[in-house]
This record gives C-alpha cells, sequence and structure tokens, in this order.
C-alpha cells in the first residue's frame, strides 16, 4: 500500500483550539466540505465521556451559524450533563443509509463551552427556532478530519489541528 504525505493550505496560529470561523478563514476548502457533509443530513452523532469516563454516544442536530459551530441539546439531556462535567468531544456525519458515503466521511472534535448568554442564545434561537429551554455549547476545535475516495482509486485522509497545516495523506 502506497502512502503519500502532503501538507497543504495555510497555518492555524490559535494554540490548541479555534471556533469554526478562525478554523473556516484558515482551511476554507476543507471547511466547505465538512459543512456541506453535515448538511446533507439533520441528525449526526455525538460522543461524549461518562462519569467514568467510558464513552457515551447520541444523536444530535448540529448548526454552522455566526461563525461557529453549535450543539444544541434538550435541558438535563445526559449529554449535555456530560459536557458541563468534561468538555471533550467528538461530533460524526451522519454516514447515511448507504455505502456510498457521497462527500465522504467527516469527523470533528474539540470541547463545548456552554452559551448562557441571554444575547447570544436569542441570536441562536431567531435562527434556529429550538424547542425550549434547551442547553447550547459553542465548539473550540482540536481536530477535523476528512475521508474520502478519489479516482476510484486512492483512500484521502485530511486531518487538520490548530497549528498545523492541513496533512493529506493518499493510499492506493
Amino acid at each position: 500500500m502506497a502512502t503519500n504525505d502532503t501538507a497543504t493550505h495555510g497555518t492555524a496560529t490559535h494554540g490548541t483550539a479555534t471556533n469554526w470561523a478562525a478554523f473556516a478563514a484558515m482551511e476554507p476548502v476543507l471547511a466547505t466540505a465538512v459543512e456541506q457533509r453535515f448538511g446533507v443530513f439533520t441528525h449526526h452523532v455525538l460522543a461524549t465521556l461518562r462519569k467514568d469516563g467510558s464513552p457515551r454516544t447520541t444523536g444530535l442536530e448540529v448548526r454552522f451559524l455566526h461563525g461557529e459551530l453549535w450543539l444544541g441539546m434538550m435541558p438535563g439531556s445526559l449529554k449535555a450533563l456530560d459536557l458541563r462535567r468534561d468538555p471533550r468531544f467528538a461530533l460524526q456525519a451522519n454516514p447515511g443509509p448507504d455505502t456510498t458515503m457521497a462527500g465522504g466521511d467527516v469527523r470533528v472534535a474539540g470541547r463545548a463551552v456552554e452559551v448562557e448568554d441571554p444575547e447570544a442564545k436569542g441570536a441562536y434561537v431567531k435562527e434556529v427556532d429550538p424547542p425550549q429551554p434547551f442547553h447550547l455549547f459553542r465548539t473550540e476545535l482540536t481536530e477535523v478530519v476528512r475521508t474520502y475516495v478519489e479516482d476510484d482509486t486512492y483512500l484521502v485522509v485530511q486531518v487538520w489541528r490548530p497549528g498545523e497545516p492541513v496533512r493529506t495523506l493518499r493510499r492506493t
């Protein structure tokens, strides 16, 4: 299996985490592909950490609004309580009902920061009209990954982390 490892695009300058707008400004091509993939379906898979450290996966709707990737949740939901206790998360776009994986597979990891500010929550409500009450989290990204097949020949994996250029691996 041949591997070609190349770096592309600009370098992040925001330390160990960044918001969606900063990531999109640094890596617009990858950010657009990720947003499009999340846009194919409404529900996606969120992984959080339980009290005992074991993983919990649950369904979730996400929104890209006002330069942020938002996670909205019902009040008192276990995933919201998990994130309040330990903000680390992983989010995978819904792979769909078939095996084609059109647009590839995308995953985002980072930390979720709960938003309590009434003005920020109000702006979100105007756009989304979620059931009330709700928990709202904005994300700080620590990794974005896109995997797809190119020319029916290569498995391509793009990995971005703050402070690093996108790393692209191609395997035959």
